[in-house]
């Protein structure tokens, strides 16, 4: 993992994409998060109900974490205009996605978990988006946010879920609204235009983190899929 690995790859590239870039050298894992089993079977409706309502349990638990680090990305944005969206999507998270969870855990009857009841994968994500945000700058909060908003876009694009329950059918909304894709996009150019400009070594920590955040993506749709993923 060498800042040299993306200069070689803008040199052979029309209008190169550092995000891109990050996004290819995790492979195979973000084939794999994107085309889980999981998300598959939720498209469908074929997903247990019990796997997705222990799903949401240990995403909700995950919500909080996510928060914080949207709240750290506010305060190392460059400019006012780079904190408006992220404070927008703030907003989104707190209000919209919030009264999601809650009516979905009432319809499937179930309760938000205690920090005890994480699971590993949950806790590691905790962990990462934690460490990120305290421990680096701008560059390594969007390293892991980045891929945790890009996989759920990617997943979610082009699927048809009007005909299933609503708590498949809004999971999948949240993550294919056109105000969703845009913000997705608007991330990745806060990312696209920083890291080109990074040190090597902060390079390979984004490099790092960016990876991670989609093995553990791919590890937190495992932990929740009852089939062979």
């Amino acid at each position: 993992m060498t800042a040299d690995g993306f200069a070689a790859y803008a040199d052979g590239v029309d209008d190169p994409r550092f995000t891109e870039w990050l996004r290819a050298r995790s492979e195979p894992a973000w084939s794999d998060a994107v085309e889980h089993p999981f998300t598959r079977a939720l498209a469908d409706g074929s997903l247990d109900t019990d796997a997705f309502a222990s799903y949401l349990q240990q995403d909700y638990a995950f919500v909080d974490a996510l928060v914080s680090a949207f709240g750290y990305a506010v305060g190392q944005a460059p400019t006012i205009e780079a904190k408006r969206p992220l404070v927008e999507f703030l907003d989104t998270l707190t209000d919209a996605e919030n009264d999601y969870f809650e009516r979905s855990f009432e319809a499937l009857d179930v309760s938000p978990i205690d920090d005890g009841e994480r699971t590993e994968t949950t806790s590691a994500l905790v962990d990462l988006l934690g460490r990120a945000s305290r421990e680096g700058g701008y560059a390594e909060t969007l390293a892991v946010l980045v891929p945790a908003e890009w996989i759920y876009e990617s997943w979610a694009r082009g699927i048809d879920g009007s005909e299933l329950p609503f708590y498949y059918s809004e999971w999948v909304e949240l993550h294919a609204l056109p105000s969703f894709v845009e913000f997705v996009a608007w991330l990745r150019g806060q990312l696209d235009a920083i890291g080109p400009t990074l040190s090597k070594r902060r390079q390979d920590r984004v490099d790092r983190l960016f990876a991670r955040t989609v093995a553990l993506e791919v590890a937190f749709f495992d932990d929740h899929y009852g089939g062979d993923a």
